[in-house]
């Protein structure tokens, strides 16, 4: 099975662990499918109601322990949510741990957790809160960080969306964006089925994910899915969850390949930008001119007239090389504020008039 350091990361398995037999299929189905990094498998399941299944416990993680002892070259994960927890699973050699959605939610449980996982060398990963609070999630990610924890992964698995909605939670992807743009050198996997709700949605949303640049998937599979004992809906059968880690390779190792015919055209883009920033210091350099000529000659700054007339031809320009007047309009707007602003602080004036 692939190291966590390396792309696509593959995480697939039960939602929860039933029974040995449930398990030996599932983990027998997936060793042959080399593309799988690990297998998952709720031990606990925090339940919203009581009265629904809780999960085996500690009599899940001896099934784990026995199937690793078959199958020494499995790795499997599970969720923790309290501190004895962390010590069972790792009691019972679980390679890897999750923090569930809930419980990223609760700073105090989260700084226990911490505490209890100080320095382990396992990879550790965070789902985000139910709630799109880029916050919250980072600050989970920093305690464990703080506690020496070195391979922290963040899974995306959606937010709790409110009403009719065709997904059990809404993506909302501009929240994991933020995440990895405050911690570049952060791992992100994504949950399609938590944020699907059923299984015929998964498949689009992680190609969705992986197009977003997301290392890998954490997915929910099952033997018999629609006699899951939870998620039936959202977990996919073992056959399914085979084609969906090939697509996931074949899509990978195209972009890799696509990579290289995006060379060149980077490179062009590239010079073309430095021609456009040389252009606009030009362009700025202009209005410092401009603004010297007014001021020595008390005329105002902002010429309506003149304003009005340039956006219409450069719209019009634009328009008559395909492109789009909204975007042209977006451009030259932002110029003339710059400009604007230029001429303003040239002639010393504190205020900024009202655009026209």
């Amino acid at each position: 099975m692939n190291d966590l350091c390396h792309r696509p990361i593959i995480v697939a398995g039960p939602c929860s662990a039933e029974s040995l037999e449930q398990m030996t299929l599932v983990a027998t189905r997936l060793a042959q499918i080399p593309s799988i990094t690990m297998i998952r498998c709720g031990v606990w399941k925090p339940r919203t109601r009581p009265g629904g299944f809780e999960g085996m416990g500690e009599t899940a993680l001896r099934w784990i322990q026995q199937l690793k002892q078959q199958m020494p070259s499995l790795r499997f994960c599970c969720e923790v949510a309290i501190p004895s927890h962390v010590d069972l699973a790792m009691r019972y050699g679980i390679d890897a741990l999750w923090i569930g959605a809930r419980t990223t939610g609760d700073p105090f449980s989260v700084h226990e957790l911490a505490q209890a996982l100080r320095g382990t060398p396992l990879p550790v990963m965070v789902k985000n809160a139910p709630s799109p609070d880029v916050g919250l999630w980072q600050g989970a990610i920093e305690r464990l960080l703080q506690m020496d924890v070195t391979q922290v992964i963040a899974v995306h698995r959606g937010f709790t969306a409110f009403g009719e909605n065709p997904l059990r939670n809404t993506p909302l992807w501009e929240v994991p964006i933020e995440l990895k743009r405050r911690i570049p050198t952060l791992t992100m996997l994504c949950d399609p089925s938590h944020m699907a709700g059923h299984r015929d949605k998964v498949a689009q949303l992680s190609s969705a994910a992986l197009a977003l640049g997301f290392d890998g998937l954490m997915v929910e599979c099952h033997p018999d899915p629609d006699h899951a004992l939870t998620d039936a809906q959202q977990q996919l059968s073992l056959p399914d969850m085979e084609r969906l880690a090939d697509s996931v390779v074949m899509r990978i190792h195209n972009a890799d390949k696509a990579d290289l015919l995006l060379h060149d055209l980077r490179m062009q883009i590239d010079s073309v930008d430095n021609q456009l920033l040389h252009l606009l210091a030009q362009r700025m350099a202009i209005s410092t001119d401009i603004a010297t000529i007014k001021r020595n000659n008390n005329i105002s700054v902002l010429q309506s007239s003149r304003w009005e007339q340039l956006l219409s031809n450069r719209m019009e320009q634009g328009l008559q090389i395909g492109l789009s007047q909204p975007f042209i309009k977006d451009i030259f707007e932002k110029i003339h504020s710059e400009s604007v602003r230029i001429q303003l602080e040239k002639n010393a004036i504190p205020q900024r008039p009202e655009q026209a």
